[in-house]
Formats: structure tokens, sequence, C-alpha cells
């Protein structure tokens, strides 16, 4: 395995980035890139020379060139498996504890809305888990991995539309003063989550599908919020039935790219 520093000029936001990720697509033997949008370089992990990634690179026209090639370390390797699972382990403590309180405090304000959010952290503290099993393993262990997380992201979404269909049956109107505060400490919570990733995304399929989960709880959560919102306004109950349902389909959406990731 070998380590390629790429100099890329023109790439300068997300965009070229992604532009990039889309070029390297599929090349056999590249288990992990790494981004630096502010020095504008690439590092890329690969097996052989680096010539292949160049001859993908050139043609998008961003000045990619060859910096350095030298063998990957065992110690860059130790040093980058370490900040994977310091991170993951952050991100796990986080979700168990806001999963206790979310699900606490959505039988107490009788929310789907909330009780929907309380298991998609559940869900997040399983993907968690389940990377940090990936860290240091081979390419295809990680996408097993990230393929394991897409499967349990549907079926804990699944039981979360099937609650807000009993609860469209018999339930409340939930509590939106209690509701809100909840949503609003847990949506200080995916933020914090959120802007840790961000940063170890590009260490391998099982951190973006990390990255994912999490991008998808910070829209939860700012759905539980207006409707806490509106039910305060309303006195109903359907708005947070709604945002529940839409929680739902989020995770399931979630689970499906997750799936579709190589």
């Amino acid at each position: 395995m070998n380590r390629s520093v790429f100099t890329i000029p023109k790439m300068d936001c997300a965009a070229e980035e992604q532009l990039v990720r889309m070029a390297l697509d599929g090349v056999e033997g590249v288990p992990r890139l790494s981004f630096d949008l502010g020095r504008r370089t690439l590092t890329v992990w690969h097996e052989g020379v680096p010539g292949v990634i160049s001859d993908r690179l050139d043609p998008l026209g961003l000045g990619a060139a060859l910096s350095e090639t030298r063998p990957a370390t065992s110690e860059g390797e130790a040093a980058t498996d370490a900040t994977e699972s310091r991170t993951l382990w952050i991100l796990l403590a986080i979700n168990g504890i806001m999963f206790v309180v979310e699900m606490v405090a959505a039988w107490l304000a009788q929310s789907t809305g909330l009780l929907a959010d309380s298991l998609d952290m559940l869900a997040d503290a399983t993907v968690y888990g389940v990377a940090l099993y990936a860290v240091g393993r081979s390419a295809l262990l990680k996408r097993r991995a990230a393929h394991l997380t897409g499967w349990l992201q549907g079926v804990l979404a699944l039981g979360v539309l099937g609650e807000v269909v009993r609860r469209l049956l018999f339930g409340s109107t939930p509590e939106a003063p209690l509701m809100m505060g909840i949503a609003l400490l847990a949506l200080a919570a995916n933020v914090a989550c959120l802007l840790l990733i961000s940063r170890n995304r590009h260490y391998g399929i099982h951190m973006m599908a990390v990255f994912i989960c999490s991008a998808n709880d910070v829209i939860a959560n700012a759905g539980v919020i207006a409707a806490a919102v509106l039910v305060a306004w309303t006195g109903s109950n359907l708005p947070d039935l709604v945002i529940g349902t839409t929680i739902g389909i989020v995770v399931l959406v979630g689970g499906v790219r997750i799936l579709r990731l190589r």
C-alpha cells in the first residue's frame, strides 16, 4: 500500500471535492481518500503506482499534480485509526445518552416526533458501534460494516412508521414545551456530532456512512422543533405525527443511500 499526495490548485470548495471523488469512484485498490480544501491537497492510499490516479484527475482541469508518493507507514495508519476510534467513541457516547433522554421525554410528552428521533439516535449509536468494528480493517470489511448499518437503519425506520400508525389510532396531543426543549438539546448534540465527523468522513466507506447518518439527524431535529411549534399553536397532534412519519422516511432513505455506497 502506498500513500500519494496530490496538489489540486483549483479545488477550493465542496463541489470540486465531489468532482474529484466521482472521478476516483470505482478505482481498484483505493481504500481511502483524505481532502484538505484549505491546502488544496488530496491524499490517496492506493495499491501500485499513482499513475492510475493521475489519469483520472487530469481530465478534470483542476491542475492536479503529484507531490509525493511513499509507502504507507504503519505509524501513519495507526494514527489515523486512533483518530477514527476516538471520534466514534465520542459520537457513540453522545447518541447513547441522547437516546435514553429522548426516549424518556417521548413517553412523558406523548410525542411521536421525539420517539422517532430517539430511535434515530439508537440507530446512529448502532452505526457508530459497527463503524468502530471496521476501523483498521480491510476495505471489504468496511464495506460490509457500512451496509450492515444501512439495513439496521431501514429496520428501525419501519419500526418508527409502525409506531406512527399506532399513535394515530390511540395517541393524544403531545406536550409542546417539553417536546421543544428536548428537541433543541438533541439538535445541539447532533450538530456537535456532525462537526466532529465531517473532518473524518473521507477515511473510508464506514465513515461516510456515519456522516450520512449525522446529517440526517440535524434535519430530523429541525423538523421536531418545527412540529413542537405547530402543536403549541394548533393544539393538534397532527404536526407531531407528520414529523414522526417524515423522520421515519428520512432514516429509511439514509439507509438506502448507505446500501448504495461502494
